[in-house]
Formats: structure tokens, C-alpha cells, sequence
């Protein structure tokens, strides 16, 4: 298993109820194949440029060991779902 980090972007127009059941969304992905270390909301911040019209944006940043399955599932999943507008997976080992 390998350390990642995965920071997502919710849509401004989520409510608190949907951001919190995207999360459990992704964290059970996660939990299948893997161990979640942190997970952290920052809330709703400024981007740094619009996206997709959207100035703002609710943070969720998430640190967890798992195979290699789990990235590509989390991928797979940010891109179909509609409320997420960004998305980024980093490898934490060397």
C-alpha cells in the first residue's frame, strides 16, 4: 500500500447535507482498499480563477494508505460525479 492525498472542489451551490454525503461518498471508496489517515474540510474558499462560472468553492482534503485501484476508482468517480468541479491525487511516497 502507498500514502496518497487526494483535495477535491465541491460546488459553492452544495448544501452543508450534500457535502457531507459526497464525503462519505469518497471516504467508503477509500475504506474499501485502504485506511483513511485525515480527512480535513476547509470550507468554502476563493478560487484562485473561475471554474466552470464558479468563484468559490467548498475544500475537502484527504490523506489515506491504499492500493494502487484506489486513486483510479476515486478518478473515475470525481469525473462522473456533477457536484465536484476539481479534483487532484498526489503520491506520497518516494
Amino acid at each position: 500500500m502507498k500514502n496518497y492525498e487526494t483535495i477535491f472542489i465541491i460546488k459553492p451551490t452544495v448544501e452543508e447535507e450534500g457535502v457531507k454525503a459526497l464525503s462519505e461518498k469518497f471516504k467508503a471508496i477509500i475504506a474499501a482498499d485502504g485506511e483513511i489517515t485525515s480527512v480535513d474540510e476547509w470550507g468554502k474558499r476563493k478560487l484562485a480563477y473561475l471554474i466552470d462560472d464558479y468563484a468559490e468553492g467548498t475544500y475537502i482534503y484527504m490523506k489515506y494508505a491504499a492500493t494502487n485501484s484506489v486513486p483510479k476508482e476515486l478518478d473515475r468517480v470525481f469525473n462522473i460525479t456533477e457536484d465536484v468541479i476539481r479534483h487532484m491525487t498526489i503520491v506520497l511516497d518516494k
